[in-house]
């Protein structure tokens, strides 16, 4: 099965283990608003909040936002306690608990972000390794994060190795890498506006206990 069959897993955190009450993501973009001078429509949030469009800058230049004055005013409207009070686990995400292999996590979410949440959910000890993207590690769909984070784990090339993650850049990040990807569809085609590829497509991690592994779909 799926679970059982790799030497070691990656994980992307938000969207994919946690996600965040609503009301927190809009009071943030409100006061992202009120720094840059306009509102963003409930649809935008969502967009943004979950990357449903994929890289977020190029959404940003689309919509006519400065994507620098867009991020500063984003790192200064957030609030890492009152984020961690707001973030829930997904119902499966015990399935990361429960694997016996090497498990690591690679985010975009900073680390001054990442921590409470860890802690405030208890979920520090279910990795190996933690790695937040920053402009040195790159950006997934970069592979260089995930190259550190192997690294962390002491996983040479010859380990057989995948990342399970909720948007295209998460699988971008895999495949370039060489690893396997696992898209886990939290949102749905028709809200997402496209359908994201991967190796395996599963709504629930539990799925993988289930799954066989196909490498045809990596090979074709």
């Amino acid at each position: 099965m799926v679970a059982h069959a790799y030497d070691f897993w990656l994980f992307d955190l938000d969207g994919t283990l946690v996600d965040v009450d609503p009301a927190y993501a809009e009071s943030v973009f409100d006061r992202v608003g009120d720094r840059l001078g306009r509102s963003f429509s409930d649809r935008e949030v969502e967009v943004l909040w979950h990357g449903l469009s994929g890289e977020r800058t190029p959404q940003l230049r689309e919509w006519g936002i400065d994507p620098d004055a867009f991020w500063a005013a984003l790192h200064e409207a957030e609030d890492p306690e009152a984020r961690a009070a707001a973030t829930f686990l997904h119902d499966d995400a015990a399935f990361v608990a429960e694997l016996d292999r090497p498990v690591g996590l690679v985010t975009h979410c900073q680390e001054y972000l990442v921590d409470p949440v860890l802690d405030r959910l208890d979920i520090r000890d279910w990795f190996d390794t933690v790695v937040s993207c920053t402009h040195d590690t790159g950006w997934k769909p970069d592979p260089s994060p995930v190259y550190l984070a192997m690294s962390d784990l002491g996983a040479d090339a010859a380990a057989d190795g995948v990342l399970a993650g909720d948007g295209p850049n998460d699988i971008g990040a895999a495949w370039n890498a060489g690893l396997d990807g696992v898209h886990v569809e939290r949102h749905g085609p028709r809200r997402r506006g496209r359908c994201v590829l991967g190796d395996y497509r599963v709504r629930s991690l539990e799925e993988l206990h289930e799954l066989r592994v196909d490498r045809s779909v990596a090979s074709d």
